[in-house]
Order: structure tokens, then sequence, then C-alpha cells
């Protein structure tokens, strides 16, 4: 298979009520794409149209914002994974240009929350655990990832000010990302004394819902010959895995399994380990979240993140960088665009291009995004 190269990356301001619809939304990201790669609408053979379904009111949403974008009559389709449903467009891009049936693809991910309310916003999140099962009795996400808080804290010893002190992290670099939903400083007091949302978890805790899209643009080896794209970034590794969707079949709650094996299957593909990664984009809809991340890939043995954030190894100086873009934490998190967001982040640290945040000279860079309660889990390994 030839290699696959990422050439245009693009995103909206993610918000928290976007004035307009769907459409005028996810072409914010698509135009500012394709300045980025210096393409015309002619070269996208193909694209891929990421969300999740029913937070916004429009079925089927990939034609629309096609014709829209003004892609056709290039084929399009929809593509659904939760939180992770952008970078399981990149993956199935990626398949599609190695296949032979595209050599230059759009993936386009977006989510428009605000059309309904908190409340209808939780009911459908909870919806993404089995309706059988689990969501009737009225789980939600803030409940969930404090199960796993709780696990975490119990067997390792760790304290709600270690999860505090990543959402002093996530302000720091918020406060210079200008796409981002929260730009102000918060303290580690602010922090601990904030209202509690599901404990151990706090109002700090926890990102926000938004609206905002995001765009990547992938092209192969020889198409990126032809167009004499300056600096693609490549993709190294791909690794994706799944797991049970009811919690009463996981082994563990102190940890995602998932991010785990997608871990090992991007680091084998790319060649590299978690030594070789100089900055990472993890997923932290909740601080717990990128706490485990920091273990699940391998930055820190098991119990020693903490250590990790006390130490401020994964601020920008440190030894790891993770999320000096403000996270999901900072930035907010609309869903179907949230993994392309972090993907053009890593893309742009790589060019050398992410201005104030800009990480020191990084050759490789890692993405980490998870849908649902570690239900899904796609891991990408770029070079430049």
């Amino acid at each position: 298979m030839g290699r696959v190269a990422i050439i245009g990356v693009g995103q909206s301001a993610f918000v928290r009520g976007y004035p307009g619809s769907i459409k005028e939304l996810a072409f914010e990201a698509f135009r500012e794409a394709m300045d980025d790669a210096g393409l015309q609408r002619g070269d996208i053979q193909g694209s891929l149209i990421c969300s999740a379904p029913e937070y916004d009111r429009q079925r089927s949403p990939a034609g629309v914002i096609a014709e829209y974008c003004g892609l056709n009559p290039q084929p399009t389709a929809y593509v659904e994974s939760l939180c992770c449903s952008s970078t399981t467009g990149v993956r199935m891009a990626y398949g599609m240009i190695t296949g032979g049936l595209h050599d230059c693809m759009m993936v386009l991910g977006f989510q428009k929350m605000s059309e309904i309310t908190s409340a209808e916003t939780q009911e459908r999140m909870g919806r993404g655990a089995d309706i059988q099962w689990e969501s009737p009795f009225g789980t939600m996400m803030p409940a969930y990832y404090a199960m796993f808080a709780r696990g975490f804290l119990h067997r390792y010893g760790a304290s709600e000010e270690d999860l505090a002190r990543i959402r002093v992290k996530a302000a720091t670099y918020g406060q210079i990302n200008e796409k981002a939903v929260y730009r102000k400083p918060v303290s580690l007091e602010q922090c601990m004394i904030a209202d509690p949302v599901a404990d151990p978890l706090k109002v700090f805790d926890c990102c926000a819902n938004a609206d905002g899209s995001s765009a990547l643009i992938l092209a192969s080896e020889e198409k990126v010959r032809e167009l004499g794209i300056e600096k693609p970034v490549w993709l190294m590794g791909l690794g994706s895995a799944s797991a049970p969707v009811n919690l009463a079949l996981r082994d563990e709650f102190s940890g995602f399994d998932v991010a785990r094996q997608a871990a090992s299957q991007a680091y084998g593909m790319a060649g590299v380990g978690p030594k070789d990664i100089d900055v990472a984009e993890v997923h932290d809809c909740f601080t717990i979240a990128e706490m485990m991340a920091y273990e699940n890939l391998g930055f820190a043995e098991p119990g020693g993140g903490p250590e990790l954030i006390r130490a401020k190894e994964t601020y920008k100086d440190g030894s790891i960088p993770v999320n000096v873009d403000g996270g999901l934490l900072s930035k907010g998190h609309p869903i179907g665009a949230t993994g392309g967001s972090q993907v053009r982040t890593i893309v742009l640290q790589l060019r050398g291009e992410a201005g104030a945040m800009q990480v020191k000279d990084p050759a490789v860079g890692l993405v980490h995004n998870v849908g649902g309660v570690g239900l899904y889990a796609n891991v990408l390994v770029m070079g430049r």
C-alpha cells in the first residue's frame, strides 16, 4: 500500500450557539481546509461527513452538506461512531485511498448541539448506551465517567486535586486558542470548590457541549507529488477497537482497554512506541479521561498518571505535551467535529504552524479519540 498524507486542515470556531445552519457551519471548516491545501472542488474525489445523529434535525446530512460545499456528483457517505466519528472517517478515507478507489478525499465532521436543549442532549447521550439494559435507568455521561474516576482514585490513591490539575492545564492553553469556547484562566482553588456534577467530578472536570466543524483532506503519495504539497503530514499508524457497551461486561473501572488496544495497533503499524511521541491530543471529555489516557497510551505506567500532571510533564515544555490547544475541556466538544479538530492540531504542530501553542520541533504526533464511555477508540500516529 502507498502512503497517505493529510494535506489540508480546517476548523470553525467552537461556540455555544451557532446562529446558522449545519450546512453553513460545515462550510466554515471546508473552506479553511480547501484554502489550506490550495485545492479546487474538482480535486476532491469523495467525501465522508461525520457526526453523531439526533443532535440536529437534519436526516442524512451527508447529501445536504456535500451539495452545499459543491461536492456533487462525487460520492459521499455518512459516518457515525459517537465522539470518534471523524477519526473513523479518517480510517475509512485511508482505506479507500490505499485501496485505489480515490486519491484525494474530504473528511468533514460537524455537530450543532444547540438545536436541542441541554436536557435533550443528555438524554440522547444516555441512549449511546444500551437502551434495554442501561439508559432506561437514567445513566448519563458525567455519571459514567464519575464511576471511572471513583475506580481510578480508589485503585491508585490519586486525589481529586490531581484531576483539577488537568483542568488548570487545559485553561492555560485554552486562553491562547482562538477556536476555543472557554478562553479564561482557571485556578486550582476554583476547580476544587466548584459545584459537584457527579461525585467526584465537579463543574470544571467536565467539558461543554458546543457547535463546530472540522475538515481534513487526505491524499495518496502520488497525488501529494502531483499537487506539489510542501508540508504533507503522513499517517504512519492507525489503530481502532471496540468494547462491550454494557459496563457489566467490563473488567475494570480505572482505564479503557479499548484505548490500549487501539494504541498498540497504531504503534505497531507506525513502528514507534510511546517514548517516540513528541506531542499528543487525547480525548479529555472529563479530566479523568485525560488521566486514564496517559496510562492507556503508555506515557505512564498504571498509577503513574497523577505524577505526570503534578510534575507538569504534559505541559508544552514537558516530556510529553498533551492537549496544548486546551483540549475538549477548553475547546468544547461538538461531537462529530472533535476528532478532526484533534487531528488538525497535530498537523499544525508537525508543520511548525501552531503559533503560541507550538511545541519545540515535533516529528511524531498522536491523536487519541474515544467514543462513548470507552465503547470505541481510534488512535492515529502521524509524522512529518
